[in-house]
């Protein structure tokens, strides 16, 4: 057996190979894990009408408010209609009343035709400037917020109190016009107060404006 025989228990063992190099300081690691979303990451998007995705918010006008802006139309055409009539009346009034003074000169009942006429002016102011207020409620339902809302509760509530006052005085003169013109008034005033104070109402004018 000679000294460079491999299989010579007596001599040098042989040359190993390297081993595979071990993962560590130096070597690239596993690739990170897909981060989670959290804090700092987007959510799920919101869907149009779900500020946030999870609260519902109106996008066309409730049915009850539809009501509401249309009664607010008409109302107004009632009180642009009694304002004429009534400056109408009143420059009838004061034209009677300047006709009696040319004719007997001073006396009581053309001055009490000239405060007629004067008071009929300032009913008929009035009533245009809730004309103009009806009007005004009506067309900002659409971009309007909650002092819109609140207004317009207000004024239904005044509006159905101003009904019971005219039924009382129609059923202690047995009016039937009288009692038509209340029942109307109430019904209106109501349904505008409820269309406000409903939850309906409430999301409508709370809703987000783009």
């Amino acid at each position: 057996m000679s000294f460079g025989d491999p299989n010579n228990p007596y001599g040098p063992p042989p040359a190993q190979p390297p081993a595979a190099p071990q993962q560590g300081y130096g070597f690239p690691q596993q690739p990170p894990a897909a981060p989670q979303q959290g804090y700092g990451f987007p959510q799920q998007p919101a869907y149009p009408g779900y500020p946030g995705g999870n609260q519902m918010s109106p996008q066309s006008m409730p049915g009850l408010m539809v009501t509401s802006r249309v009664l607010l139309y008409i109302v107004a055409a009632v009180q642009i209609l009694i304002g004429l009539l009534a400056i109408l009346g009143a420059a009838a009034v004061n034209d009677a009343s300047n006709a009696g003074e040319d004719t007997f000169g001073d006396n009581a009942l053309s001055d009490f035709g000239h405060a007629s006429a004067g008071v009929m002016l300032v009913i008929a102011l009035l009533f245009l400037g809730l004309a103009a207020l009806s009007i005004t409620l009506g067309v900002k339902f659409g971009r309007g917020g909650q002092g819109i809302r609140i207004t317009t509760a207000v004024y239904g509530i005044l509006g159905a109190l101003f009904g019971v006052l005219i039924l009382i005085g129609a059923a202690g003169e047995g009016s039937t016009v009288g009692l038509v013109w209340a029942l109307l008034w109430i019904a209106f005033g109501g349904i505008m107060a409820a269309s406000m104070l409903a939850p309906s109402g409430s999301a409508w004018f709370s809703r987000p404006r783009y």
